[in-house]
């Protein structure tokens, strides 16, 4: 078997060759100029980022990637998941207000965002892979439904996966409601009972009536009716639905493979990594934290997880950052104190 090609490009610049000419030559290097987009629909693969989070990839590459899509006769459009918790992202409504909010518009990046699970994080179709932990997995029909998948990743820290890239990014932000919380969890979600205000939101949002009161007027979950799709965990706003996140990491991150193997099936698909404000923690925070490695570059790839492997081994050979969680972590082992 012949080894998949990885393209990387630097950080480096001077006039007339800014970061926007060089990913453009990248990505042309990886072979996007080789896809047959003619008449496709492409969905671009994005997190628009957490509002108030600042690490996410600017507006401005994206736009680049946009125009080379429309050059080759593609139908371009950015998408993206609702999230398994309530926040900023949670439905489709806020969710597309916060990417506006964060420049990801038709006026700056030349392309309508459409939300992949609908307006709830129920609109999904099941794609069999039979793997060894998921047969069904279950994918926004936005995305199920394109002809051509372009993942464009923020490559960087995660707190559950290690570094969150294309297989992160494809996997878990493609992945429904349901599909989310299956791979986050073994169980169904559990109610905190003390947590509970009786505002009554989880019982309109259950699609099965799974929800009730008890005689203290505290939501309580039948789970014989339960299908585990989460409706609750994103409706709550006070946190007293949470999914448990029982899930071992080994096991997560085969999970979140075996979606990507599912939201790549039977498609045409082409990824981009950005090696760029490296924060520890995932985009869906709030804040990012100081970057862990200085800005490495840019790398691009037909095969997602040659390119994954590709970033893990540059950033892993990178300085780390004195002062960020990494380089504080480094000091205190070496018997440094502030």
């Amino acid at each position: 078997m012949m080894a998949s090609k990885v393209f990387f490009t630097n950080m480096r610049t001077q006039p007339g060759n800014n970061l926007l000419d060089k990913l453009g030559r990248v990505i042309e290097k990886a072979g996007i100029g080789n896809m047959d987009l003619k008449e496709k629909m492409v969905a671009l693969k994005i997190h628009f980022g957490e509002p108030g989070n600042l690490a996410y990839i600017r507006p401005n590459y994206v736009a680049l990637i946009v125009n080379k899509v429309k050059e080759r006769g593609g139908k371009p459009f950015l998408t993206d998941c609702n999230t398994l918790y309530y926040g900023r992202r949670s439905n489709a409504i806020d969710h597309l207000e916060a990417a506006m909010e964060n420049g990801f518009n038709r006026i700056a990046v030349g392309c309508d965002v459409i939300i992949a699970d609908g307006l709830t994080g129920t609109d999904a179709k099941e794609i069999e892979i039979n793997q060894k932990h998921v047969e069904r997995a279950k994918i926004g029909t936005v995305v199920a439904d394109a002809d051509v998948i372009i993942s464009i990743n923020h490559f960087k820290g995660h707190e559950q996966t290690g570094f969150g890239g294309a297989i992160k990014n494809l996997g878990m932000g493609c992945g429904s409601r349901k599909g989310k919380l299956e791979m986050h969890s073994a169980s169904k979600p559990k109610m905190d009972q003390e947590k509970c205000v009786s505002c009554g939101i989880c019982l309109k949002n259950c699609p099965e009536n799974a929800i009730t009161y008890n005689e203290k007027r505290q939501a309580q979950i039948d789970y014989e009716k339960c299908i585990g799709c989460g409706q609750c965990v994103a409706s709550c706003h006070y946190g007293a639905a949470r999914a448990v996140y029982d899930q071992a990491a080994d096991i997560l991150n085969e999970k979140i493979a075996e979606y990507t193997l599912a939201v790549l099936k039977d498609k045409q698909h082409f990824h981009i990594n950005f090696m760029m404000n490296i924060s520890p923690d995932c985009d869906c925070w709030d804040v990012n934290d100081q970057a862990i490695v200085p800005d490495v570059g840019i790398a691009a790839s037909t095969d997602p997880i040659a390119l994954d492997r590709a970033c893990v081994d540059l950033v892993n050979a990178a300085p780390e950052i004195e002062g960020s969680v990494i380089g504080d972590k480094r000091k205190l082992k070496k018997g440094g104190h502030d």
